[in-house]
């Protein structure tokens, strides 16, 4: 690892100290999706993801998301850990963006509690909430981590973070 740890200051989580392998936990934040004007998911019970050196990832219910804005693509990806992936294409009246989020419909046992439930990139969204602050995509965009102002920590995913 070639980086220096952001200590974090106080209500503040480093990335650093997230697990490997992941580790799926229950969260109270208020999350909010918004895509051509229209709020498209609004929770206040997602599930996030946290693993070394990547910022948490919302997991949403459907029943939290106007799923007729999404519509399923042919693309999938393998998590070694969730397994499995499927992609969505979002729609909000002409503005169309292509696999802009994904879901696990058969994940390993350990992360059965986000069956069905979606993760969207925040860079590909006109804006992304987590308690009324808009988010920061990672940078590079593969694991599409969401950074918010208690996250720290140099990041996975930015130009020369790959080795890490």
């Amino acid at each position: 690892m070639n980086c220096d740890r952001i200590e974090p200051g106080p209500g503040q989580e480093s990335v650093w100290d997230y697990p490997r392998p992941p580790r799926l936990e229950e969260s109270n934040k208020h999350v909010q999706i918004i895509f051509n004007g229209v709020t498209i998911a609004d929770t206040r019970r997602p599930q996030r993801v946290l693993e070394t050196s990547h910022p948490p990832v919302y997991y949403i219910s459907p029943e939290d998301i106007q799923m007729q804005y999404l519509h399923k693509t042919s693309r999938g990806s393998w998590c070694e850990w969730k397994g499995q992936a499927g992609y969505y294409t979002v729609t909000v009246g002409e503005k169309e963006v292509v696999n802009a989020a994904w879901f696990y419909p058969n994940p390993n046992q350990v992360f059965a509690a986000i069956k069905d439930y979606v993760a969207f990139y925040p860079s590909l969204m006109d804006a992304c909430h987590v308690d009324g602050e808009l988010v920061q995509c990672q940078p590079g965009d593969f694991y599409g981590g969401w950074i918010t102002k208690d996250i720290v920590g140099p990041f996975k995913g930015g130009f020369g973070t790959w080795g890490w």
